[in-house]
């Protein structure tokens, strides 16, 4: 069991990637300078974009960057590394904070949908929320609704296994619909806490994936009314622009409501995380630093941007 220790250091060594690269990037921006001119913004944007924040959000920090150095005429490396700080803590605003970052949990079954493509540790990051979900003190019931990949189920399974709780699971090209249905009607009977939904990872058509989920929403909906109360998104950090665009597609296709990065421990573009949550206004609730059942660090706001901008790299 890797603990909570072990969690947040993990954790620590990959952020320290992207705050490496991004203060040598900076550091080398303003070399020899006394002041921020339009030569250093220009320098912190291009650090801001290698960091993987995307060039929407990119522009918006550095267009208030720009007007702060108009209007104050002169800005020390000191001022500029706060106001980055505080910049991007505005752009974390719907992220959970020190007193909000617990799972949630309110209602009974709470229904979890969780989507993503192939390959982004889906179905770890579900036994994970499993494990942690449990650590609370909850019953956890899982549903493999991914039916078109027979490793899907299996590896659902072994997690399931693994971390101690039930699944429901039926043969392989079952109708994901039915498997939903099936879980969160068992999840009522039983008086289970909390329900965890795995979907197929397609995105190459986004007319099926929406009336997939569509389905499956409407017919949990003839169990539980409210259902599903989150819809999680989970996407591999380590993958940069492509995590934007496949957040963009599962946008349009469903309704979002929180996130899952995957990968963050080895990778030096965690600008992805404040990219992402800024264009898409969905709060990043989790993020996977490991392989292990507790390698699940619930993201908060303050402790990422603390840790990014640390008093030891507020320097001249």
């Amino acid at each position: 069991m890797c603990g909570l220790f072990c969690i947040f250091v993990r954790y620590m060594e990959g952020l320290e990637k992207t705050k490496r690269s991004f203060f040598e990037r900076l550091s080398r921006a303003i070399a020899g300078k006394s002041r921020v001119d339009d030569d250093t913004l220009d320098a912190i944007e291009e650090a801001l974009i290698a960091s993987d924040m995307g060039v929407e959000t990119t522009l918006k920090i550095v267009e208030n960057l720009e007007d702060r150095v108009e209007r104050d005429k002169y800005m020390s490396f000191d001022e500029l590394v706060v106001l980055l700080r505080d910049e991007i803590s505005k752009l974390l605003a719907v992220c959970p904070s020190v007193d909000a970052a617990e799972p949630r949990v309110d209602a009974k079954p709470y229904v979890v949908l969780v989507v993503g493509v192939n390959g982004v540790g889906k179905t770890t990051t579900i036994g994970k929320l499993a494990s942690l979900y449990k650590s609370r003190g909850k019953s956890i019931l899982i549903g493999a609704a991914d039916t078109f990949r027979a490793a899907a189920v299996e590896q659902l399974d072994i997690w399931a296994h693994r971390v101690g709780v039930d699944i429901v699971k039926q043969q392989m090209g079952s109708d994901p619909a039915s498997v939903a249905f099936d879980t969160v009607k068992s999840a009522v009977a039983r008086g289970t806490d909390v329900v965890l939904i795995d979907t197929a990872g397609r995105l190459h058509n986004r007319v099926d994936l929406m009336n997939e989920l569509s389905k499956i929403r409407n017919v949990m909906r003839k169990v539980v009314p409210d259902a599903p109360h989150e819809v999680l998104l989970v996407l591999d950090a380590s993958t940069g622009q492509n995590a934007y665009q496949q957040a963009r597609e599962f946008a349009r296709a469903t309704e979002i409501t929180s996130l899952a990065l995957t990968k963050l421990d080895g990778t030096a573009k965690g600008g992805v995380v404040i990219g992402i949550v800024d264009q898409l206004g969905v709060p990043l609730r989790y993020l996977g630093v490991g392989e292990g059942a507790d390698d699940l660090k619930q993201f908060n706001k303050q402790e990422f941007v603390e840790s990014l901008f640390s008093p030891d790299d507020i320097r001249q």
